[in-house]
């Protein structure tokens, strides 16, 4: 949960200087147990609240924050880390079938992840469909450069207010790539039933063949927490419970993670297809030459709209998928999946 409070100043001194003005006000925020972030709150542009949850866009020392119930989850200085990173790598795998046309996206109230689905040429159609209509007003108002009414207003988009696990079970559409860009699954939270089991069983029967499903999955330290045996039923994170769940309905899955500063740690999201040689494709996606994801971006987007990424590219993908040793050695051992009757929640504070 975030926090903000007045800073301590000496007493009876009146000669309060630019400095002491600037520490007046403390933004935190719990990143994990026993973690906290804590950084100058220097502008506040809008408080207010959805029937859902409370919604805030501050200014830190990441630039804009778009911050929900006392979380962050987007800020200025790194979201395009994020929001390409969420993005590219399914929509590239999907186009070495065939270029993706239809694109579902769960969620995405900023804008900025249908920003990214938009650079490619190839797609004719995205529907997004977020819970939240006040989220993407504010984010639209305050949050322009993440998409505003460049994507808002752009014919190939389609915007539903709703639920999104209900749009999935009911829809008569099918799709060429599904991205999960959510909530994460937290206690009481409206997100949860979109990482289980069960969901994504019915989320493969509208894939088209070829077709791919990432979603955001939480934390993903590099050099995860070392935790006893009574500690591991209360892991703080998602990231394997989610990896192994899609791992559990599809023929491939795979976790991969880019840093995000405003998070506090690296982030995880997992991509997952099915194949008729899960183990070569694999190795492929995980690892593949860095030209050839080079070529697959200049074909989806054009070579002036692939240079303008700011952060994902052949190398950066090489990077994100290379998971570190300790990381590896953790997701070895975990073996929990996600259903319905057995969630499993993300630390929230």
């Amino acid at each position: 949960m975030a926090t903000t409070e007045n800073g301590n100043h000496r007493p009876n001194d009146n000669k309060r200087d630019n400095s002491d003005a600037r520490d007046l006000f403390i933004y935190r925020e719990d990143v994990s147990p026993g973690l906290k972030y804590e950084m100058q709150l220097k502008r506040v542009f809008v408080r207010t609240a959805s029937q859902f949850q409370d919604i805030d866009v501050v200014e830190t020392c990441f630039g804009k924050t778009l911050i929900t119930d006392g979380l962050t989850q987007s800020t200025e200085f790194d979201e395009f880390a994020y929001h390409e990173s969420l993005v590219h790598p399914a929509l590239i795998k999907c186009a070495q079938v065939k270029p993706p046309e239809i694109v579902f996206i769960g969620g995405g109230g900023e804008l900025a992840t249908a920003r990214e689905v938009l650079r490619h040429a190839s797609v004719k159609r995205v529907v997004m469909v977020d819970l939240d209509e006040k989220v993407v007003q504010v984010c639209k108002k305050y949050l322009e450069s993440w998409g505003g009414d460049n994507v808002y207003n752009n014919p190939r988009f389609e915007l539903i207010i709703g639920d999104a696990h209900e749009y999935i079970l009911n829809t008569q559409e099918v799709f060429d790539v599904i991205i999960m860009d959510i909530s994460d699954p937290v206690e009481a939270g409206p997100g949860i039933a979109l990482y289980t089991k069960e969901f994504y069983e019915f989320a493969v029967t509208k894939l088209h063949p070829g077709g791919v499903i990432v979603t955001q999955a939480g934390m993903a330290s590099s050099v995860p927490a070392v935790l006893s045996e009574a500690e591991a039923a209360d892991q703080p994170t998602c990231f394997a419970p989610i990896l192994n769940t899609l791992g559990s309905v599809f023929d491939v899955s795979l976790g991969y993670t880019t840093n995000i500063p405003s998070f506090g740690s690296d982030w995880g999201f997992v991509m997952a297809y099915n194949t008729n040689t899960p183990q070569e494709s694999n190795q492929e996606w995980s690892a593949p030459a860095t030209e050839m994801i080079d070529a697959l971006l200049d074909q989806q987007l054009g070579t002036d709209q692939a240079a303008a990424l700011k952060h994902y590219d052949g190398l950066t993908h090489c990077r994100m998928f290379a998971l570190p040793k300790p990381l590896r050695t953790y997701l070895s051992t975990e073996k929990r999946i996600m259903t319905k009757d057995n969630p499993i929640y993300m630390y929230s504070g």
